[in-house]
């Protein structure tokens, strides 16, 4: 950001929204965008106009664009039928071939970078939320391999997702850096391996769990969750789905108020490094005999923790020979998987439907840049 700008603002210090605390910068922007605000209504439309001082060459011909949140899917599937908009997002995977049916308008499909994954509290002694009294089964790698074998992903992919989702084996997808497509195998879907991992691991006659899961943040998933619920009683756990919304899902996990989760992410950077960071190094706050990162481990909601890990993690952060950095990043991510630290399941498709007379660009991490818009 502008130095300048954020001297005379006096914006030069972070707020921090989960506090309420903000700076000149929280509602205000420092007008150095292709375009710039002219009206906002929250939760109503925000309207964008072209910002004439704009530093780089213009390489749309939009004049002004109207941002109106649509929650309900029926009503923005209505309003790009009826010509209302002329691009909207998600779509939902029900309604792919009716757009691509309809005359004048498109579907716009690809992997997202985000990763659809479980977490599992391997951290507590005892869970918060299972039938199992004095002890967390969790921290036994066999039942977490035998939670992972239990859940069928080509059934969820086709069934679920309709198609619309890329099975996985890493915690990142293939348009991240870092990713190895040699590493990037599940574990093979086997109820009765799951079974007798359980029964090794002392849990022959099963127990209960409960699953946090949001159902209005990622594509479908209350469906996923259930589908995952369903699975794993075929092997004898009971999982009660605590389906809610996002704000009311990430509040609790984040607080570590859980014992088993579904979680997605999409690391802002491209790299790795960024999910490993978030999601897999150790919380700080239970970090032992070593001066935590700032804010490492932040979403890591279950727990896991490898000081081995950890310790790569933080090699990665600064090596800079490009092989050296990517044997630093698959030797943690063969640790992370044998250990099944975390139970990947897909990256979700990134559904877009457009009208034909305006030609945009949709980028892998889910954002939708004006720069690119023309209309025709």
């Amino acid at each position: 950001m502008s130095k300048t700008w954020c001297e005379k603002n006096n914006a030069t210090s972070v707020g921090k929204l989960t506090t309420g605390e903000e700076t000149y910068a929280t509602r205000h922007a420092n007008g150095t965008g292709p375009f710039m605000l002219q009206s906002r209504e929250p939760q109503v439309k925000t309207v964008m106009v072209p910002n004439p001082n704009w530093w780089d060459k213009r390489t749309d011909n939009v004049t002004e664009a109207i941002f109106t949140p649509i929650k309900s899917a029926a009503t923005r599937i209505a309003s790009l039928l009826s010509g209302e908009v002329d691009m909207m997002y998600p779509l939902p995977v029900q309604d792919i071939n009716r757009v691509k049916k309809t005359p004048d308008l498109r579907v716009l499909q690809g992997e997202e970078t985000r990763t659809i994954f479980l977490g599992m509290d391997v951290f507590r002694d005892e869970l918060l939320y299972s039938s199992v009294k004095g002890k967390n089964p969790m921290k036994d790698v066999r039942v977490r391999k035998a939670f992972y074998q239990a859940i069928d992903m080509e059934a969820i992919k086709k069934k679920i997702m309709r198609d619309g989702a890329w099975p996985t084996g890493l915690m990142v997808g293939s348009t991240i850096n870092g990713f190895n497509e040699d590493l990037n195998r599940r574990f093979p879907y086997d109820p009765e391996a799951s079974k007798k991992l359980l029964a090794d691991a002392g849990y022959g006659d099963g127990f209960s769990i409960v699953l946090d899961c949001p159902n209005d943040r990622y594509v479908n998933d209350e469906a996923i969750c259930q589908a995952v619920a369903g699975m794993l009683a075929k092997v004898g756990v009971e999982v009660k789905l605590n389906a809610q919304t996002k704000a009311k899902h990430f509040a609790k996990i984040v607080a570590t108020d859980t014992s088993f989760y579904l979680l997605g992410w999409s690391p802002m950077t491209f790299d790795v490094h960024n999910t490993f960071y978030n999601n897999v190094m150790t919380k700080a706050e239970h970090l032992k005999g070593a001066e935590p990162q700032p804010g490492q481990g932040n979403w890591n909601c279950g727990g896991y923790s490898n000081p081995r890990v950890d310790e790569l993690i933080n090699l990665m952060a600064g090596e800079i020979d490009t092989q050296k950095r990517q044997d630093l990043i698959n030797e943690a991510t063969r640790i992370h998987k044998e250990e099944v630290g975390h139970i990947p399941l897909h990256q979700q498709s990134l559904i877009w439907g457009a009208s034909n007379k305006v030609d945009l660009h949709q980028s892998a991490d889910n954002t939708f840049s004006l720069r690119w818009v023309t209309v025709k």
